[in-house]
């Protein structure tokens, strides 16, 4: 019996684990194509109306999401159906774990900006000065598609690979702010910036493994992101 269920464990792992794999690398190589229609009727996007090149970009994202849904579409009705029920547990056991992120991430970036005079990431810049040109388009990603996409494929696809919690959260805190920042030719601003990033990271993967659900991480992080969006929004408005 003890076998039996040993087998059985051992074959779901494994076929999470899988599924976790693919999505991580479809996230990866999904936006490769996204140029492919242009050349395929061979039009040029720096001609292209901003409304058509902005709906395009839209579109895309949403299928990439869609896709991401369809891998991990089992755990996905299963936690769906759980956060229906426990929703309010979930939030008051998680608001800690998001205020302590938020308070690490505020600091850091109040000391990476004053004492250390290191600016902001170039990912907070490029996001913007997009935002002063397309500030629809910022909030559809930001809000909607960062989130959702992100957790499923930096908490999700990421604890399915990982038995361990402990490398879990860590492996996903670092992946999830390194894409946030690495890039830039200053090693040394990318590393600075890796801090305010890394401990929301770390706090969303640690709510995954409190609730051992996707839509708590999802929903902090829609939280998160749909404040900082409003802010900008205002400040676009009024500043």
């Amino acid at each position: 019996m003890k076998k039996s269920m040993t087998k059985n464990n051992n074959k779901s792992y494994i076929t999470g684990a899988l599924l976790g794999l693919l999505a991580l690398t479809l996230y990866f190589v999904l936006p490769l194509f996204e140029n492919v229609p242009y050349k395929i009727f061979n039009l040029d996007s720096n001609t292209m109306p901003e409304w058509f090149k902005i709906s395009y970009s839209l579109l895309f994202q949403f299928l990439i999401v869609v896709v991401i849904i369809f891998v991990l579409n089992k755990s996905i009705k299963k936690d769906f159906i759980d956060i229906k029920k426990n929703h309010k547990e979930y939030f008051s056991k998680c608001l800690k774990i998001y205020l302590i992120g938020l308070g690490v991430m505020m600091f850091s970036n109040l000391i990476i900006n004053f004492v250390l005079d290191g600016g902001i990431a170039e990912n907070e810049e490029a996001i913007r000065k997009l935002f002063e040109v397309s500030p629809i388009y910022v909030f559809f990603t930001a809000t909607v598609f960062a989130p959702v996409l992100e957790e499923l494929v930096f908490r999700r696809a990421i604890k399915n690979i990982f038995k361990s919690d402990i490398l879990f959260v860590l492996v996903s805190g670092f992946i999830f702010g390194g894409l946030h920042v690495i890039g830039s030719e200053k090693l040394f601003s990318d590393i600075i910036h890796l801090v305010p990033y890394l401990s929301l990271g770390i706090s969303f993967a640690y709510m995954l493994n409190k609730a051992n659900n996707i839509f708590v991480p999802i929903g902090f992080h829609l939280m998160h992101n749909g404040i900082l969006v409003t802010i900008q929004f205002i400040v676009l408005l009024f500043g």
